[in-house]
């Protein structure tokens, strides 16, 4: 199995082996899809509200259960906003070094605090069931068994547009020219609400809903 993170755009090989999951959404459409993984937090994640907000842009957020759990309010946030939401394991576990019942567990555990963290309360006061339907792995790795179990039930995520927010190695204005040369109409985005991205995520962030916006695109949540 190849290492999602070895590359900025799609390559074919690793589309093809994860053929079944989301990589670009098909439109000629001037539309883009952000998302945002590893959240919520307080250090970040509000600020990538503020930002979305200020720029009418929807996005989705895959978050980490123990996140949700220790940031509820932030949580509520991002729903109330009308972003989506996906599910990204409660710990960031990586599929390759888990079992499948490990692994599986690990996501029903996320799953149960999304619902009850985000499901609305009927007239009787009683939680109706949000409807999870994203999944994005941790590290973009799956073992072909979590793979083919997985795909029957959410729908998997990925991504043609790989920020490297997380690369502390990298500069900022890198990082930025790095999506800004990649994104195209129906671009699937990755950038991350977490400490280690923060300082490329206030730096770029602003700069690429500015630059797209500016260029008549909007930014839709998936």
């Amino acid at each position: 199995m190849l290492d999602a993170l070895l590359f900025t755009k799609t390559s074919p090989l690793l589309s093809a082996v994860y053929r079944d999951c989301l990589w670009r959404v098909n439109t000629k459409e001037k539309i883009l899809y952000l998302t945002f993984d590893d959240g919520p937090i307080a250090e970040i994640t509000p600020f990538v509200l503020d930002e979305l907000k200020r720029w009418k842009a929807k996005a989705t957020f895959f978050c980490i259960g123990k996140n949700v759990e220790a940031n509820s309010e932030i949580f509520q946030r991002i729903i109330n906003e009308g972003h989506s939401i996906g599910n990204h394991t409660y710990d960031h576990l990586n599929g390759w070094n888990y079992s499948d019942k490990e692994y599986f567990e690990n996501i029903e555990k996320c799953a149960a605090v999304l619902n009850l963290q985000s499901s609305p309360v009927d007239r009787n006061g009683m939680k109706q069931i949000f409807n999870l339907q994203l999944f994005r792995p941790p590290y973009g790795k799956l073992k072909p068994s979590q793979y083919a179990k997985l795909k029957l039930q959410y729908k998997l995520v990925m991504w043609d547009v790989l920020s490297f927010d997380f690369d502390l190695k990298m500069e900022e204005e890198k990082m930025l020219q790095n999506v800004l040369k990649n994104t195209e109409t129906g671009s699937i985005i990755v950038m991350h609400d977490s400490l280690k991205a923060k300082p490329k995520v206030e730096y770029a962030l602003p700069k690429i809903l500015e630059y797209f916006s500016e260029k008549g695109f909007v930014f839709n949540a998936l």
